[in-house]
């Protein structure tokens, strides 16, 4: 078995043909994309494949130390993940095919009018797990 990352973007790759943001849908499409996530993590933990999710809240900060005796350094002029990263589920499956296979599903939940959304999500192995990229 092997974990990966699913990374669920506010914003990243392309935009699907017919794409709406979250923030146009109706309360019924929500939790009916909610529901999708719920069975999908549901399911994985049924069969063992399950590790973790949670939703990010959009608020957050970037942190960094500045030297003794100084205030830690707060935000800064880059790409903050608050802004890009919605969430997150951790798997852990045979191999990367697997994970491909279920960021693929994970891809279809519903939105606006039920349709699948095509949503680009990030796989990424977590240290030491095997790669995604065949050399």
């Amino acid at each position: 078995m092997a974990k990966y990352l699913l990374l669920k973007h506010y914003r990243g790759g392309p935009t699907a043909p017919g794409f709406e943001p979250m923030d146009r849908w109706s309360p019924e499409e929500i939790t009916a994309h909610i529901r999708y996530m719920d069975e999908f993590a549901d399911r994985l933990r049924e069969n063992g494949e399950f590790v973790g999710e949670q939703a990010l809240a959009p608020d957050g900060l970037w942190v960094r130390y500045d030297g003794e005796g100084r205030p830690p350094v707060t935000d800064g002029p880059f790409a903050e993940t608050k802004d890009l990263i919605a969430g997150f589920m951790v798997i852990d499956v045979d191999g990367p095919e697997r994970a491909i296979e279920l960021a693929g599903e994970l891809s279809a939940a519903p939105g606006k009018d039920g349709k699948p959304i095509h949503e680009w999500l990030e796989v990424r192995p977590l240290y030491g797990e095997p790669s995604l990229v065949s050399e």
